[in-house]
């Protein structure tokens, strides 16, 4: 049995590139010894896949290959890769080159998976995915909505090579740029592709990349380019799937930055709680240094840049550009004020520039294809492509890139596939614990999804958090959750962040459990509005989003709380009870034996009810009915 050298044959360098163009004829010699057509099962070991049991799956598949008998002339090569993206589906994997797409997989699916699909050429429609309301399943990955309608520019090597293994992603196109750049291109050119290019920081603040490495290269001294892989937002992973599925390609727009700007040193600031990222950025680091495209004299040229990773510690403000800098010295990290920007005196108090991963990702594609390639892409205002976490009540959970500009109907509705369970669309909340709720369905369905249109209506782009809300969503409970969020994470440094976040935080938890008093909502937005104003950094000074924008678009359901003392959505559980509708029950007694209570009785066939005492408002009984009959009172 032969197994097909499909992504990489085995070919090592056993010495240092020593030129820009000794990189493409390694490159050449790698995908020389390749077989486009050889088959490939590619397997998601991202953290969302890898949660689920996909690292048991491939070697399941391994082990399945391995056992198919000597009579087979070619196996597929069975590898790992980052993640596809498609997370509410894992674990998944792909048959390349037919571009086959299996979901949900088991290892107690490989041996069939080797001898049907990969040997006997079947499909197999239990691991098909099948869009909602579709009737038959879809076979190919071009073929899923899901996937068709993204554009991939900082993911398009994520799930499709194997991030530990450089000369994977050298084949797919890795270090070309900083190739082209070392190549001939002046640090003056280098900026001025990026200003072309409008690329804007894609970590929230959205200031123009080009503009801050030309502020930086412009000040005396030593410098330094700093990543910021310290994403803290609930419910976003963007940055850390860059990180895992394709770390040379942050490593690369870190080294183009260097090189712009002058500087020898960078470092990758990395959330503790990624084990994974910070695996295979070290790998990457090891492998780069050891072929000559990362440290010293880089491809025989006289750049050298080293660069290295920093845990942090999980606190949220560190993800703020000073105080993670602070925090990288070895310091309490904490905001410092804006006077002095970090591209003056920031890092070690030298110049220093600080993007987000997805940012430095963006980097060698432009350099490779220039400016006006990107600006091909997205809006005036918001050039290029963005990746959003998509999440909550949505069908399809994952990773998406989309141009800038894309609607928020066509993310939630032609990639996300909507709202699970029949239930209405009440809200998107988008850019993270200090973005806003974005009412829906309104006129909002359909903004461009962009640094200006969001900040309008009251939201933010933030790094790119993106929480779909359905109509059993409390904005109320929303509100207190965020804030509750912030004021764990808070810096306490200055006073109208300490103490408005804590006094909004008192102020919500009252009218949750039926406490709300006249003037609450008044109260809040006061110090929404100053907490916001005053605050020291951009969490302060964002805060409050949360709450402003809830009252300003669901002002109703406060009203509810604090007036009638009801929570219309049947979240908030001092505020509402379950009830059975007589009419539309037909008795078939699936709350009944749902219930964890033993609150519901009746007979078969007849109107069940719910005793009160006893039910523990669960939501078992709400979600099983499938006559609607359960009743939100």
């Amino acid at each position: 049995m032969a197994t097909a050298t499909s992504v990489v044959p085995d070919l090592a360098w056993t010495k240092k590139i020593s030129s820009p163009h000794e990189l493409a004829d390694y490159r050449q010699a790698l995908l020389a010894g390749m077989d486009p057509d050889a088959p490939c099962i590619r397997v998601c070991c991202g953290t969302g896949c890898k949660a689920v049991g996909s690292l048991d799956v491939l070697e399941a598949m391994k082990a399945a290959v391995a056992a198919a008998g000597v009579d087979v002339k070619v196996m597929p090569e069975v590898k790992r890769t980052g993640c596809h993206g498609f997370c509410s589906r894992g674990p998944l994997l792909t048959f390349q080159p037919q571009g086959l797409f299996y979901q949900r997989v088991t290892p107690g699916d490989a041996a069939e998976i080797i001898q049907k699909t990969a040997v006997g050429g079947e499909l197999i429609p239990r691991l098909l995915y099948k869009p909602p309301g579709a009737k038959e399943p879809i076979a190919k990955v071009g073929d899923i909505p899901f996937f068709a309608k993204q554009t991939k520019v900082v993911l398009q090597r994520v799930g499709r090579i194997d991030p530990f293994d450089i000369r994977d992603a050298i084949a797919a196109g890795a270090y070309e740029g900083l190739a082209k750049v070392l190549s001939g291109m002046t640090p003056q050119q280098v900026i001025e592709e990026i200003k072309t290019s409008r690329l804007r920081g894609r970590g929230g603040a959205g200031f123009p990349t080009g503009i801050k490495w030309e502020s930086c290269a412009a000040q005396p001294g030593r410098h330094y380019v700093i990543c910021n892989g310290d994403e803290g937002d609930p419910g976003a992973f963007m940055d850390a799937s860059v990180m895992e599925g394709d770390p040379h390609a942050v490593l690369e727009g870190m080294a183009i930055a260097a090189y712009a700007m002058g500087s020898d040193r960078g470092f990758l600031y990395v959330r503790l709680e990624y084990p994974l990222a910070v695996q295979t950025l070290a790998a990457a680091i090891r492998q780069a240094e050891d072929l000559g495209l990362i440290g010293r004299n880089i491809m025989g040229t006289d750049f050298s840049f080293r660069t290295s990773i920093s845990t942090g510690a999980g606190a949220f403000v560190c993800g703020e550009s000073s105080a993670l800098m602070s925090s990288l010295e070895g310091k309490v990290g904490r905001p410092r004020a804006k006077y002095i920007r970090s591209t003056e005196k920031g890092f070690r108090d030298s110049p220093s520039n600080l993007n987000n991963v997805e940012t430095y990702a963006n980097v060698p594609a432009i350099i490779l294809r220039g400016g006006p390639w990107y600006t091909s892409y997205g809006t005036e205002r918001s050039a290029g492509t963005k990746v959003f976490s998509l999440t909550g009540n949505v069908h399809n959970v994952g990773l998406v890139e989309v141009p800038m500009g894309t609607s928020l109907r066509e993310i939630v509705y032609g990639i996300g596939g909507g709202i699970p369970n029949k239930k209405e669309l009440k809200a998107v909340q988008t850019g993270g614990p200090s973005g806003g709720c974005i009412p829906i369905p309104s006129k909002f369905l359909d903004i461009n999804v962009g640094f200006g249109k969001l900040a309008e209506i009251g939201s933010m782009m933030g790094s790119g958090g993106m929480i779909v809300m359905d109509e059993n969503t409390c904005m109320v409970e929303v509100s207190r959750y965020f804030i509750n969020f912030l004021v764990e994470e808070s810096c306490g440094q200055c006073t109208p962040c300490r103490e408005g976040l804590t006094r909004m935080k008192e102020t919500l938890t009252r009218i949750t459990v039926g406490e709300g008093r006249e003037g609450d909502i008044e109260m809040l937005e006061e110090i929404g509005t100053f907490t916001n104003s005053f605050s020291l950094c951009g969490l302060g000074t964002s805060a409050a989003n949360p709450v402003l924008s809830t009252i300003k678009y669901f002002r109703e359901e406060y009203d509810a709380h604090i007036h009638d003392k009801k929570c219309p959505a049947g979240v908030c559980k001092p505020l509402f009870y379950y009830e059975i509708d007589p009419e539309t029950c037909t008795g078939c007694g699936l709350c009944r034996k749902r219930c964890p209570a033993a609150a519901v009785e009746g007979e078969k066939k007849k109107p069940h009810t719910i005793h009160q005492e006893l039910c523990i408002k669960c939501m078992e009984c709400y979600r099983s009915c499938k006559f609607d009959s359960i009743r939100i009172k």
